[in-house]
């Protein structure tokens, strides 16, 4: 979806007679996909963390 919407976006934003609604529909979408693509790296980076007791499993400790 969010490869559709950078499409959609780059031809909208070239388009000086793009209507107001357009552009709004257009960013409430590109929220909604940024939402969703933090919601998943996030999840994904928390399985990646490793406690101190888990020993040595090739794996590290991420930090923000």
């Amino acid at each position: 979806m969010g490869a559709e919407l950078l499409d959609h976006a780059e031809v909208l934003l070239s388009n000086p007679k793009a209507e107001a609604g357009e552009l709004r529909f257009l960013s409430n979408r590109l929220v909604e996909a940024l939402r969703d693509a933090l919601r998943i790296a996030e999840s994904r980076g928390s399985r990646l963390l490793v406690s101190d007791d888990a020993g040595s499993g090739g794996a590290s400790e991420v930090e923000e």
